[in-house]
């Protein structure tokens, strides 16, 4: 009984301190200044996503700025030029503004909480109420984005259902650099979303740093954010 009882409590502290590690909070990032990330589109670099990190007494704020072009035979086929911020107080999303230029379409979203309700009233582009305090901006600094159900678009405003599944652990190698990662499979849930609306990522996590390293997907040729420097 006494080995049948170690075994337990033992398999329990693990739960604990993965299912912690999970679900960490804005803390993890504190110390960071930024993370910069290369976006390619078939293997050719077409623009970044970079995050600023700063903190200030119980505030911590994430800058987000965004942009990429792609272009065949010279002809500018597709454009976006997007900057954000997102605002915590005490680990709790407080407000998240953002800008954007698609092509010649301009997107917006304009989220605040709502403490006396907890949950999030949203004005955006596609998207216009409210929405459960536990959605996580679908940005790519946030490891939070693997724990939880659904989404708020950082472009539209939009909330989508989610699922992660685990697939497996890797070796992710970028240049001459080499990474111990937990690689994901993020989807959509909802089937009645029309096809370039559907969330279907693959993202590779540091989960000792709690840093994405990769994020792919194929939308029109294959689309990669690849980690590119990270202070």
């Amino acid at each position: 009984m006494k080995i049948k009882f170690h075994s337990i409590v033992l398999a329990l502290i693990i739960s604990i301190c993965t299912f912690s590690n999970l679900y960490s909070h804005t803390g993890h990032y504190k110390n960071l200044k930024l993370i910069e990330m290369d976006i390619y589109r078939n293997g050719e670099i077409i623009g970044y996503s970079n995050y600023f990190f700063k903190s200030y007494e119980d505030i911590f704020e994430v800058t987000n700025e965004t942009q990429f072009e792609v272009k065949i035979a010279g002809i500018k086929l597709f454009f976006i030029k997007s900057i954000s911020k997102e605002s915590y107080q005490n680990d709790q999303l407080i407000e998240f503004k953002s800008e954007t230029m698609q092509n010649d379409k301009k997107k917006f979203v304009n989220l605040k909480y709502d403490k006396l309700n907890d949950n999030f009233n949203i004005i955006g582009s596609s998207y216009e109420g409210i929405a459960d305090k536990e959605n996580i901006v679908g940005n790519w600094w946030n490891h939070k984005i693997l724990t939880t159900n659904s989404q708020i678009s950082p472009l539209s405003g939009s909330v989508k259902e989610q699922e992660v599944i685990f697939i497996s652990k890797e070796t992710l190698k970028i240049g001459d650099k080499s990474f111990e990662v937990d690689h994901f499979k993020l989807k959509s849930t909802d089937e009645e979303l029309e096809e370039d609306k559907k969330l279907d990522f693959d993202i590779w996590l540091d989960s000792k740093k709690n840093i994405i390293i990769k994020v792919e997907y194929n939308r029109l040729g294959k689309w990669q954010y690849i980690l590119k420097n990270v202070e």
